[in-house]
């Protein structure tokens, strides 16, 4: 048996007709990038999530702290539901998309105010997303502290919002938004509803979908080192891409004896 198989076999057998897919991106379906805009799905795997999506009925999601619109382009030609920013964005189903947007005079007031902060720490770099910020330091690992107390000293001015850290990164969005919720939304809706849920995820922001999937008995699968709520594990991305290939071919090979 090779590595991946070995990897794969810890991790409970799933039916294409009865769970439902939620996956992250970033450190998940695409490797980590020194920058958030070099970061790619490649396209084997892109066409790995179209087959699932089509084996599942549509009931496979992407869950993530990027924009529904980032994620439609490295998932191309996959358009699946989706949550953008943690779930302040999303699209079910039927291509209605939802949003949870920050008051206009927050929003004004935030966004000069970080990006005069960030220009004095070289490296670090300020993402806009609408109705959250996210703030990466990957490149300036000597500012974690400064880039953490600025987004703390945010969060205390203005009480709608909440911190989200995760990889290098902090983010600035609503309270209340995560990706459990977001995952419970989706699990209350058309193709969802009624399945078990699969939520595989790489960082800090994934333990809320983790917690939501186990409460509802699904199956929670933590990618790479670290404690975590998730109740399986694989080791990094090239092993979700080969989990990937042998889940298609389980669900392909259950349908041909169903027949």
């Amino acid at each position: 048996m090779t590595q991946a198989a070995n990897e794969y076999a810890s991790l409970p057998a799933l039916s294409g007709g009865l769970h439902a897919f939620f996956f992250d991106v970033d450190g998940t379906l695409a490797a980590i990038q020194p920058q958030p805009d070099t970061v790619f799905i490649p396209e084997t795997v892109c066409q790995q999530l179209q087959q699932l999506s089509s084996l599942c009925h549509g009931a496979l999601a992407l869950v993530s702290g990027r924009p529904i619109a980032q994620l439609d382009g490295l998932a191309s030609p996959l358009i699946a539901p989706a949550a953008g920013v943690y779930g302040a964005e999303r699209r079910d189903a039927q291509g209605e998309t939802h949003r949870t947007t920050l008051a206009l005079n927050v929003a004004e007031a935030l966004q000069p105010q970080l990006q005069a902060a960030m220009d004095c720490w070289p490296g670090t770099l300020l993402e806009a997303k609408g109705m959250a910020f996210a703030l990466h330091y990957r490149q300036a690992m000597q500012h974690e502290q400064d880039v953490l107390d600025l987004a703390e000293q945010v969060v205390k001015r203005f009480p709608a919002l909440a911190l989200q850290l995760g990889k290098c990164v902090v983010e600035i969005k609503p309270q209340g938004i995560d990706k459990g919720e977001a995952t419970c939304a989706f699990m209350r809706e058309a193709p969802f509803t009624g399945r078990i849920p699969v939520f595989v995820g790489d960082d800090l922001a994934d333990e809320k979908g983790f917690l939501a999937v186990n409460a509802m008995q699904g199956v929670s699968v933590k990618i790479g080192q670290g404690s975590s709520q998730a109740r399986y594990r694989l080791p990094d991305v090239e092993a979700v891409y080969a989990w990937l290939e042998l889940l298609i071919l389980q669900i392909k090979q259950d349908n041909v004896g169903k027949e």
